[in-house]
């Protein structure tokens, strides 16, 4: 769900000068800590229980760096500015959902996918799922994801609020701000567990897109790293006990 900057963000990332230094494999190895950045809101695959960091992905990156030979130094910020974030050597690796896109294959580059998922309408009224049904109505996503051109273009709709977490808007749907709230279809999946008085209800992928951590441009050592313990640990099982953990499937992109 987390696939394309907004206009502005996009700009910025591709503005900043590219004189911050990425640090290097060797680099990484001296200090043994990999930086890792995500943004703690998008259940679930990373977020909170009490001051804990948890999730699928978050588990996924900490595993990958376990077979690095390395400790995970975990940062967080808005999912906005994550990859400005990286952009500027803040840290090292991106976590966060992000969707491979040809807009950010401008300015970062991208480990083989960890994850398929797909776009979805969670609304707490059945008949209101699809695009078309949402004429009329005020749809609520997170700044800066995938779907939101779609759903500003979309004929008929009343409002779309962009709302800064993905937990802003699943706040605004249960408190009937909006009438529908679009998001990742696992994320929609894991709110209608955690609430199910609410009686909420998602829809099928609207589309699907396949879902990598980012390095800085041009860090091809690191990125090759990340990609061959990504797939030594789909290999040995690890992964799909991780994926049958959170999701009770495999959610990899294999074929």
């Amino acid at each position: 769900m987390h696939a394309v900057t907004n206009l502005i963000g996009l700009f910025l990332l591709l503005f900043l000068s590219s004189a911050s230094h990425a640090a290097s494999w060797s680099e990484i190895q001296k200090t043994k800590t990999l930086r890792i950045a995500t943004d703690g809101a998008f259940k679930p695959f990373n977020y909170y229980t009490g001051k804990d960091l948890t999730g699928f992905e978050v588990e996924v990156a900490e595993a990958l760096a376990k077979k690095l030979g390395l400790n995970v130094e975990w940062k967080v910020a808005s999912f906005d500015s994550l990859l400005i974030g990286l952009k500027q050597d803040r840290y090292d690796l991106v976590a966060a959902s992000h969707g491979i896109t040809a807009e950010r294959q401008k300015a970062v580059d991208f480990t083989e996918p960890h994850y398929c998922s797909g776009v979805a309408i969670i609304s707490k009224n059945a008949a209101l799922v699809s695009l078309d049904a949402l004429r009329g109505k005020t749809a609520a996503i997170q700044v800066g994801t995938i779907f939101v051109p779609r759903l500003v273009a979309a004929p008929g709709l009343k409002a779309v609020r962009t709302l800064p977490k993905d937990t802003d808007c699943l706040q605004a749907l249960m408190g009937s701000k909006v009438d529908a709230w679009v998001s990742d279809v696992f994320v929609g999946r894991a709110a209608m567990k955690s609430h199910p008085e609410a009686g909420l209800v998602v829809s099928a992928p609207l589309l699907v897109e396949k879902v990598a951590m980012a390095v800085q441009k041009g860090n091809d050592e690191l990125r090759g790293q990340i990609d061959s313990a990504l797939k030594a640990l789909m290999a040995d099982g690890d992964y799909l006990k991780l994926s049958q953990k959170y999701f009770g499937e495999d959610i990899s992109c294999s074929p």
